[in-house]
């Protein structure tokens, strides 16, 4: 047999092992949320308990993998050199899907990925062999790969999200009606019976889903599902009691019961989701030792269609790998805070996902809603029910919501898998934990007016992205697979080397910037806040010098590839501005409350910046556009007074830039007087351009664009001085402040 195959095996384990970081880094999302974004308990101790949840799971696991080996095409169809390209290449579309996914901190399903890139594979490999084969047709196609499987994820993926969010919501109304807010006083009495009804559905799920391939042959767990309701009864009673005895000694139930639905869902996430990260390099192994007795690559692979349990090693190396990459992945809390900050509790400007017409059109349509119920309900009650709601952190942790509503996404995330599963429903995890934190937040009013349709975007663009998985797997897979079968060693190298290259591009090349960028969000106090801002004051200064200096020689020089770089650089220079302006009061609850003047000059430096960001866009944008359309190019006399403009603007700029990296202000004076040289210098050319115009000198377009970058200059100016002059009073009024302190 050729030595080919072995390097594809080779391949193929370094993509597993690639795959469980991509894997574990998109999932871990689903079983670590609700003790995160509860504070339930330090980071260190959530990911310990789900690393035992991990380890149990993958012990425990059958490795199932008829998925891999036969669940979406028919092997004895096949010979083993298909079998090979059909693996390789859902691997290659595999990994690199779900690595752009958590690129953007978007959660998706690897189920979902899985099938839909073996379906988009096979059918690849399918189109070749019916075109080489004269016996073969069309026809043959259903034959040849299994699309029922493919429609039963899609439909399960329309009920898992219709399911989720409704019992999510009902839940956690039902839940804060009970017990409010403030519920330390009433959780005292009830609370042991609520955390017990939780802890049994958590059992109940951790038994059926977590451990079902362990408990298939168990007599005790057949007892258990035969007199199934008896049994549930039984071990409520028992966990409310003992829960009872552990309150009555000051021990916070919630916690207990939050860290065990995480050990669960971890547990149930390795057992039942391995398949999804090593499922196809296992089956592709089981192949070559299958062909390799025989060394000949075109037999047929009947026998992968036997149920083979995986290695026992393969299994505990998998753990190991995915409790490693639990504890040093910065891209699994990435994709963490995309469910936290869309379920977080309070409104606090815009949302990262923007608004959308649907997004819009569904608020207007809940708030006509509750305006009629408001008509029909009583007023006392609606009242009554207010206070339910008002928010109160009673738990003194900051938390972006509290341990009721974790407790409600864990028992109401495993109950509904839990019951899917004794249904054969084929319900995804991802789809289920994520739906439910979004129905539990709008439920517990953590969506107002102020951020309802951004988080309402949010959801549509997560939902919307699990479609696109499916289809983006199917369409990666199905390409990838072509150039495989068709181009043989070629495109096998030339392939392996692009993924290769994206993955360590993603996870390592990136890695200092992600560092660095989460280090600077993480200032904590007033002065590293402050110091925080003035970096990237400095540095908007020098990139917008750069970008108007750019932009202007490119409108002179009509060069449209410099042009629309400017438009992008301009435009990430103002959306970074803009994103600090929209969580303006999220950092002003970091800064000291009797620190007046940092926040005041703060508020004052931010809306400066995005000012002069806009500004600096609004001159890019006319003229990419005048450009790009082949409008008629500036004048001589126009490009001649923009030339003298533009070194006066440097000039200005660089004085600027000095002083605030320098806190000196001597040179203020010197500030002033050149920027009123430039208005007077703006002010001289618009005169002399409405001229131009009076006596048609000058094309109408050209006039516009000119008479648009004057205006913007000016007040891209302004705004830099007025940046300058809150740097100034800052400093003064600090020291003032310090010389009072002593």
């Amino acid at each position: 047999m050729s030595e080919i195959y072995t390097v594809i095996i080779g391949i193929l384990g370094i993509l597993a092992i690639s795959g469980l970081f991509v894997g574990v880094t998109n999932d871990a999302v689903n079983f670590l949320n609700s003790a995160i974004g509860s504070k339930a308990a330090p980071l260190k101790t959530i990911l310990a308990v789900a690393s035992v949840g991990i380890i149990i799971g993958v012990v425990t696991s059958s490795g199932m993998m008829e998925v891999a080996r036969s669940g979406m095409f028919n092997p004895g169809l096949f010979s083993f050199h298909e079998v090979m390209m059909l693996y390789l290449g859902v691997m290659f579309a595999n990994v690199i899907l779900l690595d752009l996914y958590n690129s953007w901190g978007l959660p998706t399903s690897t189920t979902v990925s899985l099938i839909f890139c073996l379906l988009g594979s096979a059918l690849a490999i399918s189109v070749q062999k019916i075109s080489a084969s004269p016996t073969l047709g069309i026809e043959h196609l259903g034959e040849l790969i299994n699309t029922s499987r493919a429609l039963g994820i899609v439909s399960a993926i329309l009920l898992s999200v219709i399911i989720a969010f409704t019992f999510g919501t009902v839940t956690m109304y039902i839940s804060r009606i009970l017990f409010s807010f403030r519920y330390l006083g009433i959780f005292r009495k009830f609370g042991a019976l609520w955390c017990g009804i939780s802890f049994t559905a958590i059992i109940y799920f951790a038994i059926f889903k977590g451990l079902k391939s362990v408990a298939a042959h168990n007599e005790v767990i057949h007892t258990i599902e035969n007199n199934l309701l008896l049994s549930l009864l039984i071990c409520l009673i028992v966990a409310s009691l003992i829960l009872f005895f552990l309150q009555r000694f000051k021990i916070n139930i919630l916690r207990i019961t939050i860290l065990s639905g995480t050990m669960a869902l971890a547990l149930a996430f390795a057992g039942n989701d391995l398949v999804n990260f090593i499922g196809v390099p296992v089956a592709a192994l089981d192949a070559f030792n299958i062909a390799r007795h025989t060394g000949d690559p075109s037999m047929t692979m009947d026998a992968l269609a036997n149920d083979v349990p995986a290695n026992f090693l393969f299994l505990i190396g998998a753990g190991v790998v995915m409790i490693i990459t639990l504890w040093t992945s910065k891209k699994a809390m990435h994709v963490t805070e995309t469910e936290i900050s869309l379920a977080a509790q309070g409104d606090e400007g815009e949302e990262r996902y923007g608004s959308s017409m649907l997004s819009r059109t569904i608020v207007r349509a809940a708030i006509n809603m509750n305006t009629a119920i408001e008509r029909i309900v009583p007023k006392r009650i609606r009242e009554g029910i207010a206070r339910r709601f008002e928010f109160v952190d009673v738990e003194q942790t900051g938390a972006p919501y509290d341990m009721i509503r974790a407790t409600v996404n864990l028992t109401t995330s495993a109950l509904l898998i839990s019951v899917a599963t004794s249904l054969k429903l084929p319900l995804s995890t991802t789809y289920v934990c994520f739906m439910v934190a979004m129905g539990s937040s709008l439920a517990d009013k953590a969506w107002g007016r102020e951020s309802a349709v951004y988080r309402i975007s949010g959801v549509i663009t997560v939902v919307a992205g699990w479609f696109i998985t499916a289809l983006g797997g199917f369409i990666i897979a199905f390409l990838v697979g072509l150039l495989l079968i068709y181009g043989g060693m070629w495109a096998f190298g030339i392939i392996s080397v692009l993924c290769i290259y994206m993955l360590i591009h993603s996870n390592f090349l990136k890695k200092h910037k992600t560092s660095a960028d989460t280090a600077k969000a993480e200032a904590q106090s007033s002065d590293e806040i402050i110091v925080s801002l003035k970096e990237e004051v400095c540095s908007t200064m020098l990139s917008a010098t750069k970008i108007y200096d750019r932009t202007l020689i490119a409108v002179f020089k009509e060069n449209r590839k410099v042009l629309r770089e400017m438009v992008k650089d301009a435009n990430d220079l103002f959306y970074r501005s803009r994103e600090r302006k929209y969580s303006l009061l999220h950092t002003l609850k970091k800064l000291q409350a009797s620190d007046v003047n940092t926040a005041h000059y703060y508020v004052q430096v931010v809306d400066y910046l995005n000012e002069m960001t806009k500004a600096l866009l609004h001159i890019t944008r006319p003229a990419f556009d005048h450009i790009d359309n082949n409008h008629e190019g500036l004048s001589v006399e126009q490009t001649r007074d923009l030339m003298a403009i533009n070194d006066e603007v440097e000039s200005i700029y660089r004085q600027i830039y000095f002083m605030l990296r320098n806190d000196n202000f001597s040179d203020l004076e010197m500030v002033l007087s050149r920027r009123d040289n430039l208005f007077m210098s703006i002010s001289e050319a618009m005169k002399q351009e409405l001229n131009r115009i009076n006596t048609s000198q000058s094309g109408t377009k050209a006039s516009m664009l000119y008479i648009t970058i004057l205006n913007e200059t000016k007040n891209m100016v302004l705004q830099s001085r007025n940046l300058l002059k809150s740097q100034q009073y800052y400093l003064n009024n600090k020291s003032e402040y310090s010389v009072h302190i002593k």
